[in-house]
């Protein structure tokens, strides 16, 4: 067994219909990360509040390792208008965010959804304004903590999201 360097990898590149709304994430870091992980994944775009740290923050820079080069991106102002003009587009807006309503993600049918919109929301308050989700999903965990840091979160979730809807292509 030998351990592959990146010139050794060929992954399978492929976009899936999935759109990531950072909902006001203060952290460059998981700024950062977020662009990581999504491109790693094949997400279409990510949305960013404008009190977000820019793609032009060195932490987001050093922490995105490029990857907001391959990644489309816009910055938006409110939030109910955002996520009003992605629902008119086709869009399911699904929260990631342990609610009274949330569905634990493994049981959650992507599949059923054309486009999809993972919202992230901060990681003090988390996702603010509930009520414009179509649905919520929550990750199982089971150590005493209740909550994990939002880019693990988002992470877990595009993994499910996209082992689903790989299973349909």
């Amino acid at each position: 067994m030998k351990q592959l360097n990146h010139e050794e990898i060929a992954n399978n590149q492929q976009k899936f219909p999935i759109t990531i709304v950072c909902d006001a994430i203060r952290t460059p870091e998981n700024i950062g990360m977020c662009f990581r992980i999504a491109e790693s994944f094949g997400v279409s775009k990510i949305y960013l509040h404008e009190s977000s740290p820019t793609i032009e923050n060195r932490i987001v820079k050093r922490t995105a390792r490029n990857t907001f080069a391959q990644i489309e991106s816009e910055k938006y102002e409110d939030f109910s208008e955002l996520i009003t003009s992605l629902k008119n587009d086709g869009n399911s807006v699904i929260g990631i965010e342990i609610t009274d309503k949330s569905i634990d993600i493994q049981n959650f049918d992507f599949k059923n959804h054309e486009k999809i919109v993972l919202l992230l929301g901060s990681e003090r308050h988390g996702i603010k304004n509930i009520d414009l989700l179509d649905a919520t999903v929550s990750i199982p965990m089971y150590g005493r903590n209740s909550s994990m840091n939002v880019v693990h979160s988002l992470a877990i979730t595009l993994y499910e999201v996209t082992n689903q809807l790989e299973v349909r292509s």
